[in-house]
């Protein structure tokens, strides 16, 4: 799980030191909601952690909105690298 965290950082950092930007964190939380989508296709009742999956889709989301309003050429770019439905 840290190599593959480690990894998505560094595929998406802006720059050196760069673990906090709106392009990681989506990249992040893009990860973690794959993750819970295929755990809760084996485990349909567990309602906590669909809980958990709404919460980081909205922060995703919100995240998304922050950048396109800040730089749409940057957001653009984190839509089309991840495959995200706009």
């Amino acid at each position: 799980m840290r190599e593959a965290k480690s990894g998505l950082i560094e595929q998406y950092r802006t720059h050196a030191k760069d673990t906090g930007s709106p392009e990681v964190q989506i990249a992040l939380l893009s990860e973690r909601i794959n993750y819970l989508t295929s755990h809760l296709k084996s485990h349909m009742k567990d309602h906590a952690s669909r809980r958990g999956l709404i919460m980081m889709v909205n922060k995703r989301r919100r995240l998304l909105d922050y950048l396109n309003r800040r730089d749409p050429d940057r957001y653009r770019e984190i839509v089309e690298r991840l495959s995200l439905r706009k």
